[in-house]
C-alpha cells in the first residue's frame, strides 16, 4: 500500500482498458464497455508499484452542465482498500479545479450506498443497462 501512485490521462490508457475489461466484462458480463466518451474523458488510474489496480473516467457533459464520473472500477483482489473512495476524491478535486459545481454518475443500484457515503444523492427512475439496474446520482460542490 505504500507504493501507490495515481496518474491522470487525457485519453483511454491501456491500463484503464485492462481494469475495465477485467471488472465490467469478465467479472460482471457487460458487453458494451467502451464508447466515444473514452476519447474525450480524463482517466484516473491508481497503481500499486507498476500494476494498475483501479480506474475511473471524468468528462464534462455540456447538455446537463455537469461533470460525469463513470466506469469506477477496482480489481477484485484490491477491493476493501478504499481505492474507490480515493478515485472519487481525486475526481472531486479535478472537477473543482476545472470550476465544476456539480458531478453526476450512473450507479449500479447494488453499490449506491458507496456513492451516498461520498456525498451523492439518488434521483430519477431506475434505468436498466445491459440487464443491470442503475440509478442516477448527483453531488454539488
Amino acid at each position: 500500500m505504500n507504493n501507490m501512485s495515481m496518474k491522470e490521462f487525457g485519453q483511454l490508457p491501456e491500463e484503464a482498458k485492462y481494469i475495465r475489461e477485467e471488472v465490467f466484462m469478465k467479472e460482471q458480463g457487460f458487453v458494451d464497455e467502451f464508447d466515444e466518451i473514452d476519447q474525450i474523458a480524463k482517466h484516473l488510474v491508481i497503481y500499486e508499484k507498476e500494476q494498475p489496480i483501479a480506474t475511473c473516467r471524468i468528462y464534462f457533459d455540456s447538455e446537463h452542465k455537469a461533470y460525469k464520473i463513470g466506469r469506477v472500477a477496482v480489481l477484485k483482489e484490491w477491493r476493501g482498500h478504499q481505492l474507490g473512495g480515493r478515485l472519487l476524491s481525486e475526481a472531486d478535486k479535478l472537477i473543482i479545479r476545472e470550476g465544476g459545481t456539480c458531478a453526476m454518475l450512473l450507479a449500479q443500484v447494488r453499490v449506491m450506498e458507496f456513492y451516498q457515503k461520498a456525498g451523492y444523492e439518488p434521483f430519477g427512475e431506475i434505468i436498466m443497462d445491459e440487464g443491470c439496474p442503475h440509478k442516477w446520482m448527483k453531488k454539488f460542490y
